[in-house]
């Protein structure tokens, strides 16, 4: 079982409990939260964004709504990390960029 440092997995109930089953325990370092902070700002952004500005009553309208905002996200919301473009635009020109650079070599 591979977990962070959380304090819901270095508890002893849940310690122990991994223990009597014969469970190996392993817990990322400190610092190993950053690994994560690329999806954990998407999901900052999807709730505060999305999910906190909506009431919808079914599953098939969250569904829809998230759908919306994913493909704004990604295609029309400028992204301080991406000089003000969205993902989308980057990642287009890498493709573009890598092919120009393989047509040459």
């Amino acid at each position: 079982m591979n977990t962070d440092q959380g304090s819901q997995f270095t508890s002893f109930a849940w310690t122990d409990r991994l223990k009597r089953v014969r469970t190996r325990i392993s817990m990322d370092g400190k610092g190993r939260c950053l690994d994560n902070i690329v999806i954990e700002r998407l999901w900052q952004s999807l709730k505060y964004e999305c999910f906190y500005l909506h009431a919808w009553e079914t599953g098939s309208q969250a569904k829809a709504g998230v759908s919306r905002w994913i493909t704004f996200y990604n295609h029309l919301r400028p992204h301080a990390a991406h000089g003000g473009q969205p993902p989308a635009v980057v990642n287009l020109n890498s493709i573009e960029t890598d092919q120009q650079a393989q047509a040459v070599a």
